[in-house]
């Protein structure tokens, strides 16, 4: 049986309706070929030759399930898989170890190509300018030896980094590494995330475990190994259950107990585009202080069209608050509540 087809198959089972930029992804994917038991001499290419493929487009549309799928069928143990908050801490904790040395950057670029004939960097940004220029170089070093790579982004090359310091040193120096990558973008109308998200409360279950909870991040994300208990708002730190860069999962008792307010909340919508929020407990006027943040978060969320993800958990909306004293403001957040819960919520654009 082929790869595509295997591929095929696997999106089948995920109910994807395979689209035509999907199998186009497909086809671009089964081109690369694996240059394995060359000296890096041999393996050396050119500019102008295909080295792989940055696929580009918007959240949910199966560039990471693609991607893996196919990594699937390579069966080779010389790939490897990084989502891009993992590449950056290995390259840091390899530029710490070779402190002092000349060249660092050349180094761990041999010390890569040497491991692997395919790497893939999932979930691609660039936010700090350190990183902006190490990347770059090491991407450039490692084409430059012959070492096959897949990038996956919601971004095209040329907008990443936007408003970034020295970024057009950056866009130069990207633009260079990209000559050698086929830039595929995967189109597609449905937000196979949303989907699969929103499909997950079909299931006929009324309460979810965290194992539930961690099942649809790590299918959903690919990125619950690449977690924090800890998030950091406006310069104090919050706990949560799991952070990454775009999503928060936060429980409902612990992060509404601390001293958080609008100014949070904003920040939390503006950098994030999913919330999780599981955890929630039976509240009257004694705990009316959680009430009233989780209000305040509920008014900026929706304003700011973020998605949240609720776990009731067999608490119902008009059990969560049994109050008097915020009776007025909470029946207006239950109305939100439900209308959050929507596929139509879902599908608005942040603003």
């Amino acid at each position: 049986m082929s790869i595509s087809k295997n591929i095929i198959d696997a999106l089948k089972n995920q109910d994807i309706k395979i689209n035509s930029a999907q199998l186009k992804l497909i086809e671009s994917l089964t081109k690369i070929k694996l240059n394995k038991n060359f000296s890096n001499t041999i393996r050396r290419l050119t500019r102008e030759e295909n080295l792989g493929i940055y696929i580009w487009g918007d959240v949910g549309r199966g560039k990471t399930f693609i991607v893996n799928e196919f990594i699937k069928q390579l069966r080779d143990k010389r790939i490897k898989s990084y989502h891009y908050i993992d590449f950056m801490t290995l390259i840091h904790e390899e530029l710490k170890n070779n402190s002092g040395t000349k060249n660092p950057l050349k180094k761990i670029s041999k010390k890569i190509t040497s491991q692997y004939d395919l790497i893939f960097i999932d979930e691609f940004q660039i936010e700090d300018v350190a990183d902006a220029m190490i990347i770059t170089n090491i991407l450039e070093k490692i084409l430059d030896q012959g070492l096959k790579i897949i990038i996956t982004s919601n971004a095209h090359p040329n907008d990443l980094y936007k408003d970034g310091l020295q970024r057009q040193k950056f866009i130069k120096s990207m633009q260079t590494c990209t000559k050698k990558l086929e830039i595929f973008n995967l189109r597609g109308d449905i937000d196979y995330r949303i989907k699969n998200i929103i499909d997950f409360d079909n299931n006929c279950k009324n309460t979810y475990s965290e194992k539930d909870i961690i099942r649809i991040i790590d299918h959903n994300f690919s990125s619950y190994n690449h977690q924090s208990n800890k998030i950091v708002i406006n310069e104090r730190k919050f706990k949560c259950k799991f952070v990454t860069n775009n999503l928060i999962w936060i429980d409902f008792m612990v992060f509404f107990k601390d001293a958080t307010g609008p100014k949070d909340y904003k920040e939390l919508s503006g950098k994030l585009d999913w919330i999780f929020v599981s955890n929630f407990k039976k509240c009257d006027d004694y705990s009316i202080d959680v009430i009233r943040r989780f209000i305040s978060f509920i008014d900026i969320a929706y304003t700011n069209k973020v998605k949240v993800k609720f776990f009731f958990n067999n608490i119902g909306l008009d059990e969560i608050y049994k109050g008097t004293k915020l009776d007025i403001l909470w029946k207006r957040c239950q109305s939100r509540l439900n209308e959050m819960q929507s596929y139509d919520y879902f599908l608005n654009d942040k603003n």
